[in-house]
């Protein structure tokens, strides 16, 4: 006599109208290599299938859902398997849910107990080999949720036990991380050089690059110019550990640069999981990076290095130094400005960024501005000043910094570019000598086959002819390559270098070389520019702080707008009243202020007879034409002026004044003579709000304007009228 199963001992848990739905039978492992190593598990699995049809299930109402073979039950965002069971609870198709034990459907207490209560509102029932169990019963629900509580606390053990066994041994330096390009794993375990000589070259490239170009950009440039493509090592599949050629992108340039491997460093734990970041259908994602002080195993000197400690710290400052933020210098970029990122306010010692406009042209004009109290607080410009001035005045200086060491810097230019070419020459060669192994190998697979099996030959001499194309194309490509850059310098080309050296300004001005040249030579021999405007004149203190710690102190004149900005305004304004009082015309005037060394605003090389007439039209000297229009003309009343008396009594510029009786912000009428003089009307109080108007920053009177614009035409809600839905009506 044999003994019952346990599900033919409690059949009467399972009722008709339950064999009326669905028996789903959920089948899971936990990893792919799981399902291959665990084929017995897999197939006990599926055996469910049968014992539903014992309960009572016809075969063609038993549903296997798999999809979540390979899956991890910690979670459900992977798991479209339990989503999809969870969905035919949901919608009271299901009436029996199978599995082999209750930690293949869930492993979390958020998704079991959701699963069990959505079996409890829909009347579903759950088995395992042990039994079956009705959550809606109490004692059922109660063993239930017990083994759910055992799954989820045997999954923390695991992953303990998994975790305590890892970490331990990658602070011995043998756990098996993944290795970046460059690097290959032998089968005992050890960590050599990748033995491709070319693929050592293209990192040693890489590398050397970056010490000379500055940026991860540049570097790309290069390497997508010269035709050069990174060696990979496949990590999965069944071409693992086959040498594949792929285009270098930014994202593998930049990991290169930073990873710590190419510094001889074992590192592990250099991020974490931060759940809240992970995408549905991305198991890669959600990756947060540790800082550096944060990391689990550092252990340098453990593997074989490409380059140095101090220079793989190095390569991390600047990758640091070349992010756009306030406390860093940025990146090398486009537009004429020379010292992006050097300039400093030597006010408040903050770093002064660059800000352009488009002058004549469409040109582009750089500005140095402090804005970090305008940006930060919302206060006033601290200083700004044009660039072009502070550029001209630098550049002097480096061209005499220079000047001693012209020589050795064309014999250092013209080594270091004969040495990049060999460096890309030797690389594109064994290109040819890979292509040239690939073409004979497929030779020789050719000849061993047999003439007779005609199957196997046609697709031998197939890969015969593509190799010996690919070899071909692979040459006339290098050939092209070097008509455009020789792979020696001429002696056309060493003699131009030395002739350039003797002329500095003549390269620093070629069209061939680039503003981000001119750049990334300043910031070699500059750490800073400390500028410092006096007051609001023209004059501006300069200290250059040279690489090294020496500081130059000089002066610079910087373009004003006004001439009361002048530091020798007074001198002028006396002189030129001297002259206007003597009888002077504007043409004489303007000459004897040249001759005398006087200069306008705005750097202008010299007076005009216009801007001498502005320049006495400010100062109130009335020319003698203007003295016999006002005689001429009838008395003026009380509180009219004359718009040269006003704008001098405000202590504005006439021209503004003008723009103003345009705008209407003044009144103001014409006289009925030749010139249509005009005349304005301010008594004291309007006097004392056109001062008030010329201190407003600029673009002020138009915003207030907007405002009092919305203030008047726009209905507050509590005083607008009602449409019949009873909202406000504007």
């Amino acid at each position: 006599m044999t003994t019952p199963a346990p599900w033919d001992r409690i059949d009467g848990k399972v009722q008709a109208w339950h064999r009326d739905r669905l028996a789903v039978v959920y089948v899971r492992q936990s990893t792919p290599q799981q399902v291959i190593d665990h084929a017995e598990s897999t197939r006990l699995q599926y055996g469910l299938t049968q014992r539903a049809v014992d309960l009572g299930w016809v075969l063609s109402r038993v549903l296997v859902i798999d999809e979540d073979l390979g899956h991890s039950a910690s979670g459900v965002e992977d798991r479209p398997g339990f989503q999809r069971l969870v969905s035919e609870v949901g919608l009271d198709h299901v009436g029996l849910v199978l599995g082999i034990e209750m930690s293949r459907l869930a492993r979390s207490g958020r998704e079991w107990h959701q699963l069990l209560e959505l079996c409890a509102l829909s009347g579903a029932l759950l088995a395992d080999p042990d039994g079956v169990y009705d959550p809606a019963e109490h004692n059922d629900r109660m063993l239930l949720g017990l083994k759910g509580a055992i799954s989820e606390a045997e999954l923390h053990l695991i992953k303990q036990r998994m975790w305590n066994g890892r970490i331990g041994k990658a602070r011995r330096g043998e756990l098996a991380v993944p290795l970046p390009v460059g690097y290959l794993r032998r089968p005992d375990g050890q960590v050599v050089l990748d033995p491709d000589e070319q693929v050592q070259a293209v990192v040693r490239l890489v590398f050397g690059l970056f010490d000379e170009l500055a940026t991860i950009n540049a570097v790309l440039s290069f390497l997508v110019d010269h035709g050069i493509q990174m060696g990979i090592r496949v990590r999965e599949g069944p071409e693992r550990g086959e040498l594949v050629w792929r285009r270098p992108s930014r994202v593998g340039v930049q990991n290169m640069i930073r990873h710590p491997a190419y510094a001889g460093i074992y590192v592990y734990g250099r991020s974490r999981l931060d759940p809240r970041q992970r995408r549905a259908g991305r198991p890669f994602t959600g990756r947060v990076r540790r800082a550096r002080e944060d990391w689990l195993v550092y252990l340098p000197g453990m593997l074989p290095a490409y380059i140095g400690l101090e220079r793989h710290e190095r390569n991390l400052e600047r990758i640091e130094a070349n992010r756009a933020r306030a406390q860093s210098m940025g990146a090398l970029r486009n537009g004429p400005a020379l010292l992006p990122g050097l300039v400093f306010c030597g006010r408040c010692d903050a770093r002064m960024v660059v800000r352009y406009q488009h002058g004549a042209g469409g040109k582009p004009w750089q500005i140095y501005e402090c804005s970090r109290a305008k940006s930060d607080y919302g206060g006033e410009l601290c200083q700004q000043l044009s660039g072009p001035c502070v550029d001209q005045y630098v550049t002097g200086l480096l061209m005499a910094a220079m000047a001693p060491a012209a020589l050795e810097v064309s014999l250092a230019a013209a080594e270091q570019a004969q040495q990049r070419r060999a460096e890309v020459d030797r690389i594109w060669r064994q290109r040819l000598e890979r292509a040239d192994h690939a073409a004979d190998r497929a030779r020789r697979q050719y000849q061993l086959a047999e003439p007779e099996n005609r199957l196997v030959v046609r697709e031998l001499e197939k890969g015969w002819e593509c190799a010996l194309a690919e070899r071909q194309q692979l040459g006339e490509d290098y050939d092209r390559f070097l008509a455009c850059r020789p792979r020696l310098l001429t002696a056309a080309e060493r003699e131009q270098i030395r002739a350039l050296a003797a002329d500095l300004s003549a390269i620093w001005r070629a069209p061939t070389t680039t503003g981000t040249d001119r750049k990334q030579l300043t910031r070699h021999l500059i750490d800073k520019v400390r500028l410092t405007v006096i007051g609001d004149s023209e004059r501006v203190t300069v200290q250059v702080v040279w690489a090294g710690g020496h500081r130059t102190d000089g002066e610079l004149i910087r373009p004003v707008g006004r001439l009361d900005q002048l530091s020798y305004y007074p001198q002028l304004a006396t002189r030129a009243r001297e002259l206007a009082d003597a009888g002077r015309s504007a043409r004489a005037i303007a000459q004897i202020l040249n001759e005398e060394g006087f200069r306008p605003p705005k750097r202008r090389d010299h007076f005009g007879t216009q801007g001498v007439r502005g320049l006495l039209q400010d100062l109130g000297c009335v020319s003698p034409h203007e003295q016999v229009i006002r005689r001429s003309a009838a008395p003026l009343d009380r509180h009219e002026w004359w718009p040269t008396e006003l704008a001098r009594e405000i202590g504005m510029p006439r021209v503004t004044l003008f723009g103003w009786i345009k705008r209407g912000w003044v009144t103001a009428h014409q006289q009925p003579d030749a010139r249509r003089s005009w005349v304005v009307h301010a008594d004291p109080a309007e006097i004392e709000r056109l001062r008030r108007l010329h201190r407003q920053p600029r673009g002020r009177p138009a915003r207030q304007a907007w405002l009092d614009h919305q203030q008047t035409t726009i209905i507050p809600n509590e005083e607008g009228t009602r449409r019949d839905d009873g909202q406000p009506h504007v």
